[in-house]
């Protein structure tokens, strides 16, 4: 029986919990909104098969929720499972008298399990009435049609059975069977063989051979239509006539096609790399990896009488369950999986180290970007708390904010901000043992070089949250704010470390930004970010030396020109550039793209005048049209906050729906599908025309390419945290009024 625990019943537990009031943010009510209806979320329970030497043939699920696999060992059920919490396949010794039968297939017949041995096909239910011998002591295949009629085949002989005794048997010529499917509006059965596909009909018991070819796999009936899997793609065929219809199919995620069925009008194909199903808009949805599966070599499919999909590999089950929820249903899922497991010292940390992606296996991480990291989820509970007044919320904010200034002032630099700090004894052990420091105190340690990433995203998360919060939070950010940009406009646009010189990227100085081509990146990236700082220390803080500053820079040093150079002329450097040019524009950095993001709240937002502000914005959208083949949902929403109408609202929703909810990092493989177009190399890195879905490829923050096919290595060793990836885009939609509240049913929305 299914045990695990659905997603939305711990949700409406929490929610209730939390007494939050969600409502729209009216801030921005001329922009497009998304309605937060609900959807269907897909997420996988896994069943792994533990036995040595076992082959597994089939799964079901009865009208009672019991899942039964067919095995060589005999029946197997499921134990345990929950969503990130595996379970695994084991004997079934509910029944005694079934485990000293030679069980070798099981079906479903008015959702009751019926069972093949080598003498009958009998079931328990109907008060185990059902009990028809068999001529075909190696029987291990059956289909069941109407009136307890049941055909089934050894591979060789065929035998139809009834509870009249109206036996028929025969056999394929020339032909191994392979499968029978029966369709229930013809009455008809349908036997797949390697090389052929032939009709049996009950009413006049005959063979007649509809379709040859070569090659055969799997069979499944749909839209009056046959569909015939092969070794190399899937064709389709008249009902009536055996005719193909159309060429075969090849552009699939994969072609070596095992198994297909018909669920409800929906096309599920298994592979020998994983399973997928076709969509109404053509196109396919990937189950690939352990992210869904046990295993990737696909055995069966069926849909359960939940309403969820088992699909059985040859290393266990993976049942894919769909659960309506909305956006804001998921936002609760995420906070939960942030707070249980990825807060260290207050900071929004990757829990690593995971034993085949068992996430209490873990350890919590330092991070070069523990401070990025932290801020961006910062952010997201400041428009959190913002729209909602969660209590939840602004304790989390207080947290994360007392590890935010304990940055700064845990090392001897005035308005310094480390990258992280640890308890003492760790150095060693780290994996960057050359950037830590000790401290005064010999318990704790700290973390050096920080990094332009680190800035901008302190000055972001501070501006928010000096903007929108209303308690001593507001006063302790601007505090920050103040110390962060003194430290840099004292040491001429440089972070200057414990050692006296700049890091190796805390640099925004009219030398060293304008000393790279026009071309590169960095240019036009160090202007916007450091205007954007300047700007926001300057409204907060109201100190004319960081608007003098900014003017100075735009006025007599370029740095409006690059902030507004077009990204159509970002590239390589070429001959003009030195070395350090030349790597930093090798091909495009996604991680830049989340430092100009991160910065453009304080770009736009606290813009000195309104001729600026309207630069800015065009700045902005030209950044973010470059940018909308990656249907990226946090630089979408982001756009949003320039007032404009088009950021592709339905691509950021699209982000968010798409999203899994398993944060493990699994192995990965996209580029041997054959579904996609490849494109040549280039400099933004894109691999394909059209990006994939986000629960399709590698889990990733938004500093990554969102174009990147595979991940291996590691399989499932680590965890994620949704605090940045997720939450942040979300929460800020909301607080911009993009997003909706949660709305009540009116149907459900498309997955």
């Amino acid at each position: 029986m299914r045990t695990f625990f659905p997603i939305t019943a711990w949700l409406l537990l929490l929610s209730l919990s939390c007494n939050e009031a969600p409502q729209q943010n009216n801030s921005s009510a001329s922009l497009p909104v998304y309605k937060d209806v609900p959807y269907r979320q897909d997420y996988s329970v896994k069943y792994h098969a533990n036995l040595d030497d076992l082959t597994l043939f089939s799964a079901h699920m009865d009208r009672n929720n019991l899942i039964q696999i067919a095995s060589s060992e005999g029946i197997l059920r499921t134990h345990d499972g929950q969503f990130l919490y595996p379970g695994i396949l084991m004997p079934d010794k509910t029944y005694r008298p079934l485990t000293d039968k030679n069980i070798t297939a099981i079906t479903l017949y008015q959702d009751q399990f019926i069972y093949l041995d080598d003498r009958a096909v009998l079931s328990n239910a109907w008060a185990g009435t059902l009990y028809l011998m068999h001529q075909l002591p190696k029987a291990n295949i059956i289909a069941a049609g109407k009136d307890f009629g049941f055909l089934i085949s050894d591979g060789k002989a065929l035998q139809y059975l009834t509870k009249e005794n109206n036996d028929w048997k025969g056999a394929l010529p020339n032909d191994k069977v392979l499968q029978i499917k029966f369709d229930d509006e013809t009455g008809i059965f349908y036997i797949l063989g390697e090389k052929s596909v032939t009709v049996f009909k009950p009413e006049d018991k005959n063979l007649t051979t509809l379709i040859e070819g070569a090659n055969f796999t799997s069979l499944a009936l749909w839209e009056s239509k046959l569909i015939i899997g092969t070794l190399d793609g899937y064709l389709e065929a008249s009902l009536e006539t055996g005719e193909q219809i159309g060429e075969t199919h090849k552009k699939l995620p994969w072609t070596e096609i095992t198994y297909i069925e018909n669920i409800d009008g929906t096309l599920w194909f298994g592979s020998t790399k994983g399973a997928f199903k076709l969509k109404d808009n053509g196109k396919f949805k990937y189950y690939y990896g352990k992210r869904w599966l046990p295993g990737n070599l696909v055995h069966h499919i069926s849909k359960a009488h939940d309403g969820s999909i088992l699909i059985l590999t040859d290393a266990g089950l993976g049942q894919i369950v769909f659960e309506e929820m909305t956006l804001y249903d998921k936002a609760q899922y995420y906070d939960k999986q942030v707070r249980h497991r990825h807060i260290r010292l207050g900071f929004n940390s990757t829990l690593v180290d995971l034993d085949n992606g068992n996430i209490d296996s873990g350890r919590l991480s330092d991070s070069d970007n523990d401070g990025l990291w932290t801020t961006m989820y910062l952010a997201g509970e400041v428009f959190r708390y913002a729209v909602t007044k969660s209590k939840d919320a602004l304790q989390n904010c207080r947290e994360s904010m007392e590890a935010m200034e304990r940055l700064f002032y845990i090392n001897p630099v005035p308005g310094f901000p480390s990258r992280s700090f640890e308890r003492s004894g760790y150095i060693e052990r780290l994996g960057d043992p050359e950037r830590w420091q000790h401290t005064d105190d010999p318990e704790w340690d700290w973390k050096a070089t920080t990094s332009s990433d680190e800035a901008i995203g302190h000055i972001f998360a501070y501006g928010v949250m000096a903007e929108l919060m209303d308690n001593d939070l507001k006063d302790r950010a601007i505090v920050l704010i103040d110390t962060l940009m003194s430290h840099i406009v004292k040491n001429d646009l440089y972070l200057v470390d414990f050692d006296g010189k700049p890091t190796t990227w805390g640099r925004w100085n009219p030398e060293y930004v304008n000393g790279h081509p026009k071309t590169v990146g960095d240019r036009k990236l160090n202007s916007s970010n450091i205007i954007g700082m300047l700007q926001t220390a300057y409204h907060f803080t109201g100190k004319e030396k960081y608007k003098e500053k900014a003017m100075d820079l735009m006025d007599n040093h370029g740095y409006l020109e690059n902030l507004m150079r077009p990204m159509k002329e970002i590239g390589v450097a070429g001959e003009e550039g030195d070395d350090w040019s030349n790597m930093l524009s090798e091909s495009w950095n996604h991680s830049d793209d989340e430092m100009y993001y991160v910065g453009y709240w304080g770009l736009y937002r606290y813009a000195l005048n309104d001729s600026l502000k309207a630069k800015y914005k065009e700045a902005i959208i030209d950044h973010w049209e470059i940018e909308r083949p990656e249907k990226e949902g946090a630089w979408n929403i982001m756009t949003a906050l320039t007032g404009t109408q088009e950021f592709d609202l339905e691509e950021a929703a699209w982000y968010l729906r798409k999203h899994p909810m398993d944060l493990v990092t699994w192995d990965i493989m996209n580029s041997h599908r054959k579904d996609i177009t490849h494109i040549e190399p280039n400099f933004r890195r894109q691999t394909i025309a059209e990006v994939l879905p986000p629960d399709e490829r590698p889990v990733q923050r938004h500093n990554a390419n969102m174009f990147r096919l595979d991940r291996v290595g590691g399989d499932g060793n680590q965890e994620y945290s949704a605090g940045d990836i997720w939450l942040l885009p979300y929460w800020m939609g909301r607080y911009l009024g993009v997003i909706s509240a949660p709305m009540e049913k009116q149907g459900t929305s498309s997955e």
